[in-house]
């Protein structure tokens, strides 16, 4: 009985299995090359010919071209993390290739795979309480260690040059927007936080900024400049005629007639000036068009105004500034104004705001590089810092960095294993090999043999030394925490949460159907994993392989 399409495809039980497996493990493979501080780059080129250069594993593989739906869910692994951690995407989906690929390996044995992932999440599991003992606790105040912590996250980037900086300059971004809960807990809103873009000067020039950075210019050159205790006015109607909703011909018999249309006109924009100057505004950004006319008008008045502000800026100078943002100039009450100084750097054309009073927040990190390939990769990694500090701050918890946490972990499961009966006991002692591909990658990253290294980090945890890692600017295996390389234990423990999820979703499937043809482009190797009739007559993978 046929039941199916004739396009449809179907594989099932192992070849399924082997066919998620593989899919999985190329693109875990595809960002190991990236972990850790000796990490190579990836140089990816979009269908528009624009080129990325960055060992970021979330930009990789979302800026893939891939086309296949067991590798999509390895991809939504790095974004989950990247949400929830802001850092640690590379390890994440290292972690899950490298639990699929030993799971392999017990399923050769012919473990079923639900013996498999209950073992997988009990060892998940014990991993998380491995990490919780073995870390130490943070407080807003450990300023010296929250800079490590942003340090250790922008190693191996582009902004590893200046990253004693762009650190400092980190953890001031987030202690400026950090606040006290009646709990004792630490709240950190990064949304008052703003990331500026600078090219033509070096990244040491970088800076934060208390208040807001506006890259416009005014709108008319007899304006002032800068005013010190501004009434500032945020407006999102353009100063301009309003045009009708439909085509119109107007038919005039004089040049009075004429001037009559153009006196209105000029009527028009007095008053919507008018009301801004009876307001009190001193200062006007205005995120839509203003008339030339408008702005002859603003200038007599003494009004600095600019035009065209982005949404975003508008919205975030709100809350710098306090006050709202208008929609209607003609109803504007001197209530609806914001307060703050402003001042133009007339050599980076840049206008800085910085707000007056309580309730005015917000901070403006603005960063500079050489080129635009430069500055975006430094933002990558700053915005990568930004976010395992405010997790730093807000968890309380930090693990010593270089592979000693994974190591540590990996102690700790083969010592519960034993106590796991059944099947279950294989996959938790797969589940720490799996974990202990950190310390293995980053050795062989920094061009160390990776057994040798592996060997003499446990040496050192089973003496007792929980902070013994890897030092690959060295290649000395040393206590990691004392040397400053710390992370947060919250982005080890997402990544362990996300990597095990990810693996038992795939080992879970064992039956694929397709409605329709899958891609079969590309000669990729990874494209067919079970022979003719197997995974290999989807194809899915030889998608990928060429896009990569």
């Amino acid at each position: 009985m046929i039941i199916m399409g004739e396009d449809a495809q179907r594989v099932k039980d192992r070849d399924a299995q082997e066919y998620n497996i593989q899919a999985a493990r190329a693109v875990a493979e595809s960002v190991r090359s990236t972990l850790g501080p000796k990490g190579m780059d990836k140089m990816l080129v979009d269908s528009m010919g624009d080129v990325t250069i960055t060992n970021d594993g979330v930009t990789i593989l979302t800026e893939m071209d891939i086309d296949n739906p067991t590798a999509e869910m390895i991809v939504e692994v790095a974004e989950t993390q990247e949400d929830e951690a802001g850092d640690g995407t590379t390890t994440a989906v290292a972690i899950a290739g490298e639990l699929l690929k030993n799971a392999e390996e017990l399923l050769d044995q012919d473990i079923h795979p639900t013996a498999i992932i209950n073992g997988f999440h009990l060892a998940s599991q014990e991993a998380r309480s491995a990490v919780d003992e073995a870390s130490e606790s943070v407080t807003p105040d450990d300023t010296e260690l929250l800079k490590k912590v942003a340090e250790t996250s922008m190693t191996g980037k582009s902004s590893e040059l200046d990253k004693e900086l762009l650190a400092e300059l980190a953890v001031e971004t987030v202690e400026a927007v950090t606040v006290e809960a009646d709990d004792g807990s630490y709240v950190v809103d990064l949304q008052n936080a703003n990331i500026e873009t600078q090219t033509g000067r070096g990244t040491g020039e970088s800076e934060l900024l208390h208040g807001a950075v506006i890259d416009k210019d005014p709108v008319h050159d007899n304006m002032p400049s800068a005013s010190e205790h501004a009434d500032i006015l945020l407006l999102d109607e353009a100063i301009e005629i309003e045009e009708t909703d439909v085509d119109t011909t107007v038919n005039v018999d004089s040049p009075d007639q004429l001037q009559k249309f153009l006196d209105q006109e000029e009527k028009e924009l007095r008053e919507k000036v008018q009301h801004i100057v009876d307001s009190g505004a001193d200062v006007v950004f205005c995120q839509k068009g203003i008339d030339d006319m408008a702005q002859h008008y603003l200038a007599k008045e003494g009004i600095l105004a600019v035009r065209r502000t982005k949404k975003s800026d508008i919205g975030f100078l709100r809350d710098v500034v306090g006050g709202a943002v208008v929609s209607d100039v003609s109803s504007v009450t001197e209530a609806d104004l914001g307060h703050g100084s402003v001042r133009r750097d007339s050599d980076d054309e840049l206008f800085y705001v910085e707000g007056h009073g309580d309730e005015a927040h917000g901070v403006t990190l603005l960063l500079r590089g050489s080129t635009e390939h430069v500055v975006d990769e430094i933002e990558r990694g700053v915005e990568d810092a930004l976010d395992v500090v405010s997790t730093t701050v807000s968890d309380g918890r930090v693990v010593s960095g270089g592979g000693a946490i994974e190591v540590e972990v990996a102690r700790q499961l083969r010592s519960y294993a034993s106590t796991v009966s059944g099947r279950e006991q294989l996959a938790v002692e797969a589940f720490a090999d799996a974990v202990e591909l950190v310390p293995r990658v980053l050795a062989g990253n920094a061009g160390l043999d990776s057994i040798d290294t592996l060997v003499e980090l446990r040496e050192a945890h089973e003496n007792g030394d929980v902070h013994a890692g890897l030092n690959v600017f060295t290649n000395d295996v040393e206590d990691t925490f004392d040397a400053g390389v710390v992370e947060p234990a919250h982005s080890k423990e997402q990544a362990l949460s996300s990597a095990t999820e990810a693996a038992n979703l795939v080992l879970k499937i064992d039956d694929i159907i397709a409605a329709d043809e899958l891609s079969t482009s590309g000669d990729g190797d990874e494209g067919g994993a079970g022979g003719p009739g197997g995974a290999g007559g989807m194809g899915g993978m030889g998608g990928m392989g060429g896009a990569m």
